[in-house]
């Protein structure tokens, strides 16, 4: 009971109070996210997973540093709650090996650990850590309870580890299994003494990093991110993707249109919002490729150009209403693709029309030229996919990121 108290309070405080502008110590942001998504599936590619009684570790990046942290857990789509043993933070090096004198374990209210409601994010006490811009960490924690189907992110594009039984928190353990997802883990706020805000990158698989090679932080909001920092432009980047993501419909993850809150406006001091995203609203839409066995079942409503549009409209209003500078994208190249069609081109060619010319973004990039073929604007330059014609290759990715104008988070005068 008294776990559940104390994280009915901090959930609350989680949601309910705002980062403070400007902390006498530096400003807080988020370093890195991974925004969650409901169970997909019960078997198949897309299963959820469950764990009890096990300890389970995770490897992220930041990318602003700073002086302390705190970890932002999350049982958005949980069945029940979520009960959080002893869990601990502490950076690594290049080769994975924990960097000694950097190790701190993390409380909740004071406690050693937490229940975490059903449907809440819960926020971890602040820790004091000295760590780089660009900083790799392990955040590792005991699940004691039966989790029930994962509150997870599909393709986090790195490594979480499973123990076997029992809570090995702080100690040396090989794991019994690996996988490619999150878990439980949403976003990493750090405290900056030098820190302009937060930038989040919102869209879908190809933000998300989908066709990177795993391990290696190549999606290109980590480009983005290492541009930022080596022109000293200390902006933290929080990558918002979700593969499979669209603006109006859920499936893959709530539509971009209902996870705004949550998945943007939530995470402290955002000053920018890069909006990639509605590939596969038009490529659904309007393409004729059947389901693929395996792959979760998706509703498809029908809808038109205008739609779309009033959808971006939507996103640019309420991030305005937070002060958050919005620059869109033109949806990117994706002939070839299985759910290409000449209908869907179409559609594309009248939505990016509106995002470049409307001027109703306050700037725009052009992240789909930079994967284009200049032959073919219509589909993705070889070399820069990974085989379908529509998710970037590492190389692909890095123009992508490398493409982005830094003058447009120069910080005023």
């Amino acid at each position: 009971m008294r776990h559940l108290i104390a994280a009915l309070a901090l959930a609350t405080a989680s949601v309910a109070a705002p980062a403070s502008a400007q902390d006498a110590e530096g400003l807080w942001v988020a370093s890195w996210t991974a925004s969650p998504h409901a169970p997909l599936m019960t078997e198949g590619p897309f299963a959820a997973a469950s764990y009890e009684n096990v300890t389970i570790s995770q490897v992220l990046r930041l990318s602003e540093g700073g002086s302390a942290l705190r970890v932002r857990f999350t049982n958005r789509y949980g069945s029940g709650p979520l009960a959080i043993g002893r869990a601990r933070v502490f950076q690594i090096d290049d080769a994975g090996a924990e960097v000694p004198g950097t190790s701190r374990m993390l409380t909740f209210g004071g406690e050693t650990g937490a229940v975490i409601p059903r449907g809440s994010p819960f926020a971890s006490d602040t820790v004091a850590l000295d760590l780089p811009n660009l900083a790799r960490i392990r955040v590792e924690f005991h699940l004691p309870r039966p989790t029930g189907p994962c509150t997870c992110h599909l393709t986090g594009q790195d490594v979480l580890a499973v123990s076997t039984p029992g809570d090995h928190v702080g100690e040396a353990w090989e794991p019994a299994a690996t996988a490619g997802f999150r878990a439980f883990i949403q976003t990493v706020e750090v405290l900056s003494d030098d820190a302009l805000g937060t930038v989040v990158t919102f869209g879908d698989s190809i933000t998300d990093g989908v066709g990177s090679t795993p391990g290696t932080n190549r999606r290109w909001p980590d480009v983005l991110a290492e541009r930022l920092q080596d022109a000293g432009l200390e902006y933290a980047v929080a990558n918002a993707g979700i593969s499979g993501n669209r603006v109006l419909s859920p499936g893959m993850g709530e539509s971009a249109l209902a996870r705004l809150d949550e998945d943007v406006l939530a995470l402290p001091n955002v000053t920018h919002m890069i909006v990639f995203v509605g590939v596969n609203d038009i490529g659904n839409r309007f393409g004729a490729s059947a389901p693929r066995a395996g792959f979760p079942a998706l509703d498809q409503p029908q809808f038109e150009v205008g739609e779309m549009i009033a959808g971006y409209r939507q996103l640019i209003v309420r991030a305005h209403e937070k002060g958050i500078r919005v620059i869109g994208s033109p949806i990117g190249p994706y002939m070839g693709a299985g759910y290409w069609s000449e209908e869907g081109e179409a559609a594309r060619a009248a939505i990016n029309d509106w995002i470049l010319n409307s001027g109703e973004f306050d700037a725009t990039v052009r992240l789909d030229t930079a994967f284009a073929d200049p032959a073919d604007p219509r589909k993705m330059r070889d070399g820069y996919h990974m085989g379908d014609f529509l998710h970037g290759s590492d190389a692909g990715l890095r123009a992508v990121g490398e493409s982005i104008d830094l003058s447009l988070f120069a910080p005023p005068a």
